[in-house]
């Protein structure tokens, strides 16, 4: 079954539309036809997602964290959290909140989620940061083509690949199914993909890829994917 994931961007307490990955320009969601709230919570009730994807920007930012509302998250849905882990006390700190850690090349290196993937088996996806199809990598041991960084994950026990575009975030400019078939080709791993899906279309188009599932929020606050679809059945 393809996986249509809820994202959640919490910045001070609020759910924020996160556009292009520039955070200092991040506004609390509205005009929203699934929610007149930006409260997270409000969020997660009126839509009771399957499975939700949380980014904690107080926390990448280094100006705080929202734990504890994403452990009240999890008590309702089933969550993935990036925290901008940087060593297994932040990875175990995160374990302890939300059912999935994501590593993000742009903060976490190769040998944390080596060591992640050991501690925690199959509750770790790693998040391939992109700008403009390029990776960014703290670890110069990532900063190779994607495919070839999907390729050197293969033989860790990682739940989800997830590719990210951030240029495309919250923009609904669509995806680049050729770079995106590359990538599918070599994985041994579900691969999920966020940034820029535009509506039904790009989800039957990833579908078809042999993507496992998209990372959606902008598409679903305006209604161009149907609410319906990411709710518990």
């Amino acid at each position: 079954m393809f996986r249509i994931i809820f994202v959640l961007d919490i910045l001070k307490g609020t759910a924020v539309h996160a556009i292009r990955g520039e955070r200092s320009k991040y506004q609390p969601v509205a005009g929203s036809k699934v929610c007149d709230s930006s409260a997270p919570l409000d969020i997660i009730r009126a839509l009771s997602p399957r499975e939700v994807y949380i980014a904690d920007l107080d926390r990448l930012q280094h100006q705080g964290d929202n734990f504890e509302l994403i452990e009240k998250i999890s008590g309702k849905t089933r969550t993935m959290a990036d925290i901008g882990a940087q060593n297994l006390n932040d990875v175990e700190k995160c374990a302890k909140i939300a059912d999935t850690v994501i590593l993000g090349t742009e903060t976490a290196s190769f040998d944390l989620i080596e060591k992640a993937a050991v501690r925690f088996p199959g509750r770790i996806n790693v998040s391939i940061d992109m700008k403009n199809c390029k990776v960014l990598a703290k670890d110069r041991n990532m900063d190779v083509e994607p495919a070839e960084l999907v390729k050197r994950l293969n033989d860790h026990k990682i739940r989800d690949i997830i590719v990210l575009e951030l240029t495309r975030v919250g923009t609904g400019a669509g995806i680049d199914e050729g770079f995106l078939k590359d990538i599918v080709a070599v994985s041994s791993h579900n691969v999920l993909v966020g940034g820029g899906i535009k509506d039904m279309d790009d989800i039957e188009a990833l579908e078809r890829m042999g993507i496992s599932g998209a990372l959606v929020a902008t598409a679903v606050h305006s209604g161009k994917i149907p609410a319906n679809l990411i709710m518990m059945k």
